[in-house]
């Protein structure tokens, strides 16, 4: 892979000067494409030590060289008909992924086995922890990193981040759950076993507060083991007083500690939140 990397990086160098018909290149972006379509390769992934985003931007490059390379091409797929440059994902059985019809994922995603997708869509780049189930009509954007155990209400929107190529894409960890229609994009992040409400819009400039000390508790970033719920705070301006958007932290779990269904929703309600 390190050889690849250093191929894919070369090749990205002089992106203005390759042909789209150059065969050879053409084969080292696919390579690289099906490293993360079988899951031997990531865009991003948590360090263990520092616990920080880590992007592999070659990845991103080869991900983004790939529409250089690629012809848009009709797929029929009955009685769906498709037009793009990048093949869906197929074989799904094989791999111990349920597919329900009107759900699809582009190559170069990765679905770990025991991965469920309603009607949903799951973009390159992107990848899928086993357990986790993608709702209806959600979707996972471009190079998103969704953990194992997790929990994707309807509608919920996962943004992709593909460019810049340095900036992390969205994180869910492992046990997440995130209510339906909430809002997870540009590079946010919610944290192992957190539960987000239905509705809430996360992404790095939404302040996240502890609603028990009124402390900002970060940009953009949820902690594990929380419950969360959409907010606003108010400000000041020339015209009068307007309630700006945050997320407010509503109570801290213990680690491993689940909400059974009944539980969580006695919990909203007491706040006026839905699931």
């Amino acid at each position: 892979m390190t050889s690849l990397e250093s191929q894919i990086e070369q090749l990205w160098a002089r992106r203005s000067e390759v042909d789209s018909s150059d065969a050879e290149a053409r084969k080292l972006v696919h390579e690289a494409i099906n490293l993360l379509d079988s899951g031997e390769a990531r865009v991003a992934e948590v360090d263990a030590v520092s616990g920080q985003v880590v992007v592999h931007e070659w990845l991103k490059h080869a991900i983004l060289m790939l529409f250089k390379f690629s012809d848009m091409k009709t797929m029929d797929l009955a009685p769906f008909e498709f037009v793009d440059r990048v093949p869906l994902k197929t074989d799904f059985a094989s791999h111990g992924v349920r597919v329900v019809p009107g759900a699809s994922a582009r190559w170069g995603s990765f679905l770990e086995a025991g991965v469920t997708l309603m009607p949903s869509y799951v973009n390159i780049g992107a990848r899928v922890g086993s357990g986790t189930m993608v709702d209806t009509w959600a979707t996972v954007g471009s190079c998103a990193q969704i953990g194992k155990r997790v929990h994707l209400s309807g509608g919920v929107g996962i943004g992709g981040v593909l460019e810049p190529v340095q900036a992390a894409p969205v994180v869910i960890e492992d046990e997440a759950f995130i209510g339906s229609r909430a809002m997870i994009t540009e590079g946010a992040r919610v944290g192992a076993g957190a539960v987000v409400a239905a509705g809430v819009i996360l992404n790095p400039s939404i302040p996240v507060i502890d609603s028990e000390t009124g402390e900002e508790i970060s940009r953009g970033s949820i902690p594990p083991w929380s419950v969360a719920i959409s907010a606003t705070r108010p400000r000041k301006f020339a015209g009068g007083e307007f309630g700006l958007p945050c997320v407010l932290v509503i109570k801290h779990l213990n680690e491993g500690e689940r909400h059974d269904k009944a539980g969580l929703n006695e919990l909203l309600r007491d706040h006026g939140i839905a699931t």
